[in-house]
């Protein structure tokens, strides 16, 4: 077992996981700012997007770039200034590290080598859209990002359809008219939803109704910022799985009829039925000879 405490020795270097707004800059927290200030190096996800965060506040601290694409270069520099007792802050370009953004690589291996990790409590756009949405607010469950291919997320869509806390999606207005018909097509044409955009800016909105007149809707009006889709938790899960009858063979045809790759529906079906997706993948392509 391993216990760290995270503010034992004065000489010891901490990783500090910093949230920054989704929006409004004064939803930046004292203790924060306090932090980003006293650090001696901000990985940031965009170096030019937080300086315009650290211009705000007069922070004058160094900033090394931290992303998706460089990972496996600056977690060894970023270690190693841990190790030698600096004091280094994280953040992404807007709202939690980690949390659909980069940051959970190097929390990882911080852990790993025995540093301390501090996380500060800040901005969440999940969490923020969810208790103004209406729906269930727990239990909840948080998705992020769907696969950007039509299948990919049929086949997400599909594993998610009987759930029954109300789920949270992120999407890119560029996506979203996709992304809702297929969510439309999977989880059906009834079940609530909600859209926010904007949070917590000038132009904040929520858009509440069904996946079908929220389709409807965005068919004709062209989406304008970030999203966050927040969709109701199935009531009734024994309905979703009637959907679904026959041999498994049959649910295979099934699925393909719904936009599913074969080997996409063979591994759902194998799944669903707990049969080994091999076997079923041989009996499936024997009789369809």
């Amino acid at each position: 077992m391993q216990r760290i405490s995270s503010f034992n020795g004065d000489q010891q270097g901490r990783l500090y996981l910093v949230p920054t707004p989704i929006g409004n800059l004064d939803d930046m927290t004292f203790r924060a700012i306090k932090i980003l200030q006293a650090v001696d190096l901000i990985a940031a996800e965009d170096t030019r997007h937080t300086q315009q965060l650290l211009n705000h506040f007069e922070i004058s601290t160094r900033q090394v770039s931290f992303h998706e694409h460089n990972t496996e270069q600056r977690i060894p520099e970023l270690l190693a200034k841990l190790k030698a007792g600096q004091q280094v802050a994280q953040c992404s370009d807007a709202g939690m590290p980690s949390i659909s953004d980069p940051g959970k690589e190097l929390v990882a291996a911080a852990v790993a080598a025995g540093i301390p990790v501090v996380p500060l409590p800040g901005a969440n756009a999940g969490l923020t859209a969810l208790i103004a949405s209406g729906l269930v607010p727990q239990p909840f469950y948080f998705y992020g990002f769907l696969e950007r291919k039509h299948q990919q997320q049929v086949s997400e869509l599909q594993q998610l359809a009987d759930r029954p806390e109300t789920m949270i999606f992120y999407e890119a207005p560029h996506r979203l008219k996709k992304t809702l018909t297929t969510m439309a097509e999977v989880l059906g044409n009834d079940r609530r939803a909600v859209l926010a955009r904007e949070l917590t800016k000038r132009y904040e909105e929520f858009s509440r109704g069904t996946l079908a007149e929220l389709r409807d809707y965005f068919a004709d009006h062209q989406p304008r910022g970030e999203f966050v889709i927040l969709v109701a938790g199935n009531d009734h899960p024994d309905a979703g799985q009637s959907q679904s009858v026959g041999s498994p063979v049959e649910q295979v045809d099934q699925e393909i009829s719904r936009g599913l790759s074969t080997n996409a529906a063979i591994k759902l079906v194998a799944k669903r039925n707990r049969i080994n997706r091999q076997e079923l993948y041989r009996e499936y392509h024997h009789i369809g000879e």
